[in-house]
């Protein structure tokens, strides 16, 4: 029997057990987080709430927001009937409502894409409810997150978007509010509890039978998690797993796919079904993350754990004929990381918190090539409109594609990489 076959001890199957255990609950937490917000994208159970300024340096209730477009939010509750949700008319601006589940996926996206620019009227359901009649979208858990991007094409434009922002209603039972759950940096008992207590609410899909038998030890998922019936010795391997499972987070589990210096998503982006430990690194870093064939989300190498050095000086140069491939719009989003992972803008003295085929002023070359200047130190006055300034610490790159073509989706097209200006 090779090493690899040796059967795990007692202890270390409870170990392994907390470690997956916590990784695959990690969205039904961040999401319950969110819920229980009374603002940002949390507030009143079926309803719809706006936010009617775009995203800055002071916006922090999600990791990763963008600075490109409007959010409305809804956090509906399906335990106590379906609810109605109207889409405006949106025209040839973009505009998508991403339905997630209470594990982070993606069941349905309506909009520009899907139900085109008219809007319209439809009926969300709960996992058992009847559903006939038309435009019917079931859900596959009670809780879920509606999350609406609409685009604002400059300054000038975002009373236009508002206009549209209000068009959104939802008309439902009522709901109780959301109760408070345990944060991730909670300790294994109170965590787990809450898991516990989100899978009773939202039980999980017949094709997780292989993981949830794997973690069973634990007593998860039937109300009845009773953290003071382990021993110690027992209690010391769940929390030795947990803490594994923090560490093994940080990474993403999306394992490496470095092309040009970009990190490209993987086609299970934002619909993980079994990739437990990517869907929590995105829960983590990217929580709300549409699927691929709706938005291309490419991340920067970076110097060191994907981070650049703010104290030098970047170029990001596309040739003419190498603009990147989109059917509705690209943005460079620059962000400052916190110490457990997250990332939101930061503040800088141009208000200037992405770069993209709308921004206003931008300057193109004499050959229609582009360059986006990015650091800390101001450069030459020729060069400030199509500056991104950076934090001197140092900053993440997140490059946005709405509506990607399919030479993006395909990999037949790929990013420049970014360079450091004294080498280009």
């Amino acid at each position: 029997m090779s090493s690899s076959q040796v059967p795990l001890s007692a202890h270390d199957q409870l170990r392994e057990a907390a470690r997956d255990a916590w990784l695959y609950a990690l969205p039904l937490i961040e999401i319950a987080m969110t819920r229980a917000s009374r603002a940002g994208f949390g507030g009143e159970i079926n309803t719809f709430s706006h936010a009617r300024n775009l995203a800055n340096h002071k916006m922090r209730a999600v990791t990763t927001p963008n600075n490109d477009t409007l959010y409305t939010s809804a956090q509906i509750d399906l335990s106590a009937g379906p609810v109605t949700i109207t889409l405006p008319a949106a025209g040839e601006r973009y505009l998508s409502l991403a339905l997630m589940d209470a594990y982070t996926n993606n069941f349905a996206i309506l909009g520009t894409r899907t139900t085109g620019p008219d809007g319209g009227t439809f009926r969300l359901v709960g996992p058992t409810e009847a559903a006939e009649g038309p435009n019917v979208v079931r859900a596959p858990t009670n809780h879920v997150w509606a999350l609406a991007r609409i685009l604002v094409d400059g300054p000038a434009d975002l009373e236009a978007a508002r206009a549209i922002q209000s068009g959104f209603s939802m008309q439902g039972p009522p709901a109780p509010q959301s109760q408070a759950h345990a944060r991730r940096s909670a300790p294994w008992n109170e965590y787990f509890a809450s898991v516990d207590a989100l899978m009773v609410a939202n039980p999980p899909p017949a094709t997780d039978l292989a993981l949830l038998r794997k973690v069973s030890a634990l007593g998860l998922g039937a109300g009845e998690f009773a953290p003071d019936n382990f021993t110690a010795e027992e209690a010391a391997a769940i929390e030795a797993g947990v803490a594994e499972a923090r560490v093994a987070v940080r990474r993403g589990g999306g394992g490496a796919n470095w092309i040009d210096g970009w990190f490209y998503p993987r086609a299970d982006l934002g619909n993980f079904g079994q990739s437990y430990a990517y869907r929590a690194g995105v829960a983590l870093a990217g929580l709300a993350a549409l699927p691929p064939v709706e938005a291309m989300y490419m991340r920067g190498r970076g110097e060191r754990g994907g981070i650049y050095d703010g104290l030098r000086s970047w170029r990001l140069h596309f040739p003419a004929d190498r603009m990147p491939a989109v059917d509705s719009f690209w943005s460079l989003s620059l962000y400052e990381a916190t110490a457990d992972g997250q990332f939101f803008f930061a503040d800088n003295p141009l208000d200037r918190y992405a770069i993209g085929d709308r921004t206003e002023g931008l300057t193109y070359n004499d050959d229609g090539s582009l360059d986006v200047w990015i650091g800390h130190q101001r450069p030459d006055e020729t060069r400030v409109s199509n500056w991104l300034p950076a934090p001197p610490a140092g900053f993440a790159l997140f490059m946005r594609a709405y509506l990607p073509k399919p030479a993006l989706l395909d990999g037949s097209y790929r990013l420049p990489p970014v360079t450091l200006l004294d080498e280009t």
